[in-house]
This record gives C-alpha cells, sequence and structure tokens, in this order.
C-alpha cells in the first residue's frame, strides 16, 4: 500500500514571523492523526500571507514533492491581506465549490461570521487542495464536515488509498457490485 503524503501549510504573517505559534497547522496534522489509520507522512510549512509564495508552495507539495491532499489554513478572511483562495484558484485545474459552501454552512451552527469565509478547494493534476479557517476549533469542526468525500475524491484521482479510523470518522465510498 502506498504511504499517502499530504501538505499542511499555515498562511500567516505572524506565525511565520515567530509571533506566536502555529497551532492551526498542528490542529490538522493532529486531526489527521484521529482520522487515517494508513501511513502517511506529513509536508508542513508555516508562510506569510504572500500570494506568489502561496502558490509556489502549493505548487511544490502537489508537483514536486507528490502530495495527494494540501490542506492550508488561514488567510481565508476578508482581510486585504487574506489571499489564500485567489492562490489556490491560480493553481488549480478545476474548483470544488461544495467543500466552501459546506464549510460554511457547518461553521454557521457555532458563529454568525462564518459567512465571512472564503474557504474553498480545487484540484491540481491528481491532488486535491483544501483551504480551511485559521482557528484550531473551526479547523475540526470543518474537517469533520468535510473529510467523509476526501478519501472518495482521492481514489476518483487514482490517488493512495486512505484508510480511517471509522470510530472517529467515517468516510464514504460507494458500494462496489
Amino acid at each position: 500500500m502506498t504511504k499517502a503524503k499530504i501538505g499542511i501549510v499555515t498562511v500567516s504573517d505572524r506565525a511565520s514571523a515567530g509571533v506566536y505559534e502555529d497551532a492551526s497547522g498542528k490542529a490538522i496534522i493532529d486531526t489527521l492523526n484521529d482520522y487515517l489509520v494508513s501511513g502517511w507522512e506529513e509536508s508542513y510549512k508555516i508562510i506569510p500571507d504572500e500570494q506568489e509564495l502561496i502558490e509556489k508552495t502549493l505548487i511544490d507539495m502537489v508537483d514536486q514533492e507528490g502530495c495527494c491532499l494540501v490542506i492550508t489554513t488561514g488567510g481565508t478572511g476578508p482581510a486585504k491581506r487574506d489571499v489564500t483562495p485567489e492562490a489556490t484558484e491560480a493553481v488549480c485545474d478545476r474548483m470544488m465549490p461544495g467543500f466552501g459552501e459546506l464549510m460554511r454552512m457547518e461553521s454557521l451552527k457555532f458563529v454568525p461570521t462564518a459567512i465571512l469565509s472564503r474557504q474553498t478547494a480545487g484540484l491540481r493534476n491528481t491532488s486535491l487542495i483544501l483551504n480551511l479557517p485559521g482557528k484550531p476549533k473551526s479547523i475540526r469542526e470543518c474537517l469533520d464536515a468535510v473529510f467523509p468525500a476526501i478519501p472518495y475524491c482521492i481514489d476518483l484521482m487514482e490517488g493512495p488509498y486512505l484508510e480511517c479510523n471509522e470510530e472517529v470518522i467515517k468516510p464514504f465510498r460507494p458500494k462496489k457490485k
């Protein structure tokens, strides 16, 4: 069985400058460790809110490192420097708007400001790129909502098989006839 390579990118001027510790990227890693029982390897980066650098990082993780899934955190709000969705759209072949729609819908159960979030997802070659909000609590809420579709999405792109701990998260895969 092929070991999955998953990219985790924290987009934050302050975390990348060492002003504070990156709790968001670690929340993604902890969540993936809870979800996945199949082997996986992380590629983890903390970068500032610079669109060109975000684009380069996403391209490198997919094209050079072979990540089947890249999850970003941060840079999805309405502030001027929040450019993660624009960087994601610039490097993707096709967008997957249902991910953002579901994450916002889930977040609205907790905060009315969820409508300000612009998270999205897209496909680059045979990889899925997913933008999450920047708060660790929101990361888990959003991943709990969308992750059931991610293993099958990666299956359809002929990526590695992601086996999940079904007591924690139950992926949806159509029954084989």
